[in-house]
């Protein structure tokens, strides 16, 4: 089969053709339809990913497709299901191999690219904004890289929770989308001061970061008392320095979320913001954007797109 492969330790991943990998105990086989991409295969790529596999391997998080066969004494969809798997690796591939009791059976309405968009980037922003801080109708949350694969469902998200939701991201373009996903304010971050305009509106209580760097601090300084920000990532390729004094005077609270971190020590936190997120799906509540969708053998192309920040929403690999 044909899969965007990392051969060895520091070597570029490229397509090739490998063995279609049978499943072990515990595992299903996937005939893949799409795969999200996420920055983290960027990280992997690096070797910088918290959970970044042994080469060889191939890239991709988070799949969508069809049950292709249960591996030996395994309990699972049956054969011919429509899932989606967050497999941390494999998905850039034609089939792949994933545990069986990740898989998550499709709603009818949902197409395969909705499915491959959706459980990492909804699933950290409810997972971060419900589970986490403990959003509230009538809060102000301030959402940065608001036109990004994270960013852009914490939009959608904090709109369904009842916040008056700010989205910062960097030009007109990209703050469009932000709009259209139901933002009340929009900063550039390109040309506006994200404290002082944050601050003119009465200040943020929630703040949603996924890029770190000069944008977080900015954001620490528009927090109300009691606020609660939520560190996702750090795509500015920084990480910011918190000074604890100040957390002290103004009772803030800086909260990490790792989603997938939770598939091993709570996984029903996991399983429970995800049948929210499927029952507001299928009520039209929520819908992914997704910017771009490229055949598997473009797949270099379709993560420089991550890596230049020309997207919005998601970018979704299809292998046939």
């Amino acid at each position: 089969m044909r899969a965007f492969h990392i051969a060895t330790t520091g070597a570029a991943p490229a397509i090739c053709d490998i063995p279609c990998p049978a499943p072990r105990p515990g595992e299903l086989s996937l005939r893949i339809e799409a795969c999200g991409l996420n920055f983290a295969d960027l990280l992997m790529i690096k070797g910088e990913y918290q959970d970044t596999p042994p080469a060889p391997f191939t890239l991709g998080m988070e799949v969508a497709g069809v049950v292709d066969t249960l591996g030996p004494e395994t309990d699972g969809h049956a054969p011919g299901t429509r899932v989606a798997v967050f497999g941390g690796q494999g998905g850039l591939a034609e089939f792949g191999c994933f545990p069986a009791n990740r898989a998550v059976a499709l709603p009818d309405e949902m197409t395969f690219t909705d499915a491959a968009a959706f459980l990492i980037a909804y699933g950290t922003s409810h997972v971060a904004l419900d589970h986490k801080a403990r959003l509230q109708p009538g809060e102000t949350l301030l959402v940065l890289g608001a036109a990004g694969g994270v960013g852009l469902t914490a939009v959608e998200i904090g709109k369904q929770m009842g916040a008056r939701v700010i989205a910062c991201a960097r030009g007109a373009d990209k703050l469009a989308v932000a709009r259209a996903a139901g933002a009340d304010h929009l900063i550039d971050a390109k040309t506006e001061d994200i404290r002082a305009v944050c601050k003119a509106l009465g200040g943020v209580d929630v703040v949603y970061d996924p890029v770190g760097g000069d944008q977080f601090k900015a954001a620490f300084r528009a927090c109300n008392p009691e606020a609660r920000l939520l560190s996702i990532g750090f795509a500015s390729g920084e990480v910011p320095q918190i000074p604890a004094n100040h957390l002290l005077v103004k009772n803030l609270s800086v909260i990490g979320l790792y989603w997938g971190g939770y598939l091993s020590f709570r996984p029903e936190v996991v399983t429970n913001s995800l049948k929210t997120l499927f029952d507001w799906y299928a009520e039209g509540r929520i819908k992914p954007h997704i910017s771009h969708v490229l055949p598997l053998e473009r797949a270099a192309e379709a993560l420089e797109l991550l890596r230049s920040r020309q997207s919005t929403g998601k970018v979704v690999v299809t292998p046939r």
